[in-house]
């Protein structure tokens, strides 16, 4: 097996979660992207090494959480960094209104170049994160101090149909911003053998936690490229909930009626933040880098009315505010959503074009040429994510594959306040110096 593209470091405990993670099915030429996610904590970041994809992450975040919130009243979890990146890596290839139409919808600003060099330093900055995760634990062996290293596992590759003609440019921006080196397959002789090279490649980068990613007929012999991002993420808290102290407390679901949930009980120095209407915990995860955010409506059935007012520029301010001592109570759990189509929800915010609506009108041609009877477009975008929060720390997982086929045509100090979440709440995973959220969703259940 090849080694990792980008990062791979393995000195990590066993996780014990393994789950499948979206099955895509393909007809007709076409380019899929996967985005994974698991695994994320500590290092000291320049807040203008990310500033360029922050606010786009957030605000795509935002977009998608109301569009997947108004279907249903149930638990939510996105990972808007991971839909950003998939979605990032098919704009490189993307031309004319196909283009403008998803530098709107994804946010973006600036040149391309912006873009790219904003996903690219982020990526280096979560191998700076680790590195110095590592060394805090070395240290701690003599001084005292975590135990447990934040690990951060990153990978992108392309898998392309030998002899295609992708655009050289193209293939160069991936490999130096991206770092996804191509590798080729045969596709239209062994469908089936790349698949399985494929999938083996992302068990490899996730440490078997993804497995059989792309299904049996998720690969085709008219399957061309296959863009792949893997990330694996575990994030240790900066200060451990004591087991023991984890009890049942009551958790008004959905806003309604009360159950027993088992509650995680500390004193913790964290972010905190009393505003109108809500109340802001940011736990910090080992090192500080990242955190756990807590937004808590003040009225027992009041999130839908604060999920009216989630803004890119509130993620922002609340990756700022100030910390003290604070007596948190805080539900374990566990959210794993099935996969999502989001084609429907990214034509309503106005990137229809790539959807190839009207016919004819996709524009990938920075990717591959651009033919009047054989050109490519997006067929569909799949999202699913995985979380499991718990006294340790913090798991989360999550993929996204754009598919692509082809066509003929501050609150002062007084007592420590007690903050007990126990109903309906939004949360997010945030890299803390840029602000950027890693994961993104709500518990209306924690059980």
């Amino acid at each position: 097996m090849n080694q990792p593209d980008w990062i791979r470091y393995t000195d990590h405990r066993d996780m014990r979660v393994c789950h499948s993670l979206p099955l895509v099915r393909i007809v007709g030429l076409r380019l899929l992207l996967f985005a994974l996610i698991s695994d994320f904590a500590a290092a000291a970041v320049p807040e203008t090494a990310v500033g360029s994809i922050a606010p786009a992450v957030n605000a795509l975040g935002v977009d998608l959480y109301r569009a997947q919130g108004a279907q249903g009243d149930g638990n939510l979890l996105l990972s808007p960094y991971s839909i950003q990146t998939a979605l990032a890596m098919a704009y490189a290839g993307a031309d004319g209104e196909t283009k403008a139409e998803m530098e709107r919808v994804l946010h973006y600003s600036g040149a391309d170049d912006v873009v790219a060099d904003g996903f690219a330093a982020f990526g280096s900055q979560l191998m700076v994160m680790t590195e110095n995760s590592k060394k805090r634990v070395a240290l701690a062996k003599t001084s005292g101090g975590p135990s447990t290293p934040v690990e951060v596992n990153v990978a992108n590759r392309l898998f392309v149909q030998a002899a295609y003609p992708l655009r050289k440019p193209f293939i160069s921006l991936l490999a130096d911003r991206y770092r996804a080196p191509l590798e080729q397959l045969d596709f239209h002789s062994a469908p089936d053998k790349s698949r399985v090279a494929i999938n083996n490649w992302v068990e490899q980068q996730t440490r078997r936690k993804i497995r059989d990613l792309i299904p049996p007929d998720g690969v085709t012999k008219d399957t061309r490229v296959v863009l792949a991002n893997a990330i694996y993420l575990y994030a240790p808290w900066e200060e451990e909930f004591y087991d023991r102290a984890t009890k049942p407390e009551p958790f008004q679901v959905k806003g309604k009626e009360s159950a027993a949930v088992p509650t995680m009980i500390q004193k913790a120095t964290c972010g905190y933040a009393k505003e109108s209407g809500f109340t802001a915990i940011q736990l910090p995860y080992a090192g500080g880098v990242l955190s756990f955010l807590i937004l808590l409506p003040e009225a027992r059935d009041g999130l839908a009315d604060f999920e009216k007012k989630l803004t890119s520029d509130l993620f922002a301010k609340m990756a700022k505010i100030p910390k003290r001592e604070v007596e948190l109570h805080l539900p374990k759990f566990r959210i794993e959503p099935p996969t999502v189509p989001l084609g429907d929800e990214l034509k309503q915010l106005g990137m229809k074009t790539a959807f190839d609506q009207p016919t004819g009108s996709a524009n990938f041609d920075r990717m591959a040429p651009r033919k009047p009877d054989q050109y490519l477009y997006i067929s569909e975008v799949f999202h699913k994510a995985y979380l499991a929060l718990d006294e340790k720390g913090t798991e989360a997982a999550a993929a996204t594959a754009v598919v692509m086929a082809p066509t003929a045509a501050m609150t002062p100090k007084e007592e420590t306040p007690i903050v007990r979440v126990d109903h309906p709440f939004v949360f997010a995973i945030q890299h803390v110096p840029s602000g950027t959220c890693l994961f993104l969703g709500r518990v209306m259940d924690p059980r």
